[in-house]
């Protein structure tokens, strides 16, 4: 059992992107779903599959890396942990790597990234930060 689903999910995102796996994979959820929508469409992984299993579905993401072989995931932070949940207001989202990189919140409108939630004026649970 862990403690923080969400965290492990981005320590295994880190840990394959450091030895240059191609795939990782996850035990599936919402939350991580969305997280792997937004790092798709924010291109920082190429795509993400969920595949169905007998106990629980489980989560595939494609890892993108640049044409000679870079990190497009240098670092990838968790926010908001179980024991201090962070909220922020639209205001202030933090601009990460001074918009270089993003912040994944977790809103009423779904998981988003801060551009988007500064495009709908919405703000929410800061759940990690990536670049």
């Amino acid at each position: 059992m862990w403690s923080d689903p969400i965290a492990d999910m981005l320590t295994r995102i880190r840990n394959a992107a450091r030895i240059r796996r191609k795939q990782v994979t996850v035990p599936s959820s919402k939350l991580k779903v969305g997280i792997a929508q937004v790092l798709k469409d924010e291109g920082f992984i190429e795509s993400y599959d969920v595949i169905a299993d007998t106990r629980q579905n489980v989560l595939r993401m494609d890892l993108r890396y640049g044409p000679n072989g870079e990190d497009v995931i240098h670092a990838i932070r968790r926010a908001s942990k179980p024991g201090r949940r962070l909220y922020s207001g639209v205001g202030a989202l933090p601009s990460v790597m001074d918009g270089l990189g993003i912040a994944i919140v977790s809103t009423s409108q779904g998981v988003l990234s801060d551009r988007v939630c500064r495009e709908r004026k919405v703000g929410g649970e800061l759940i990690c930060t990536v670049y």
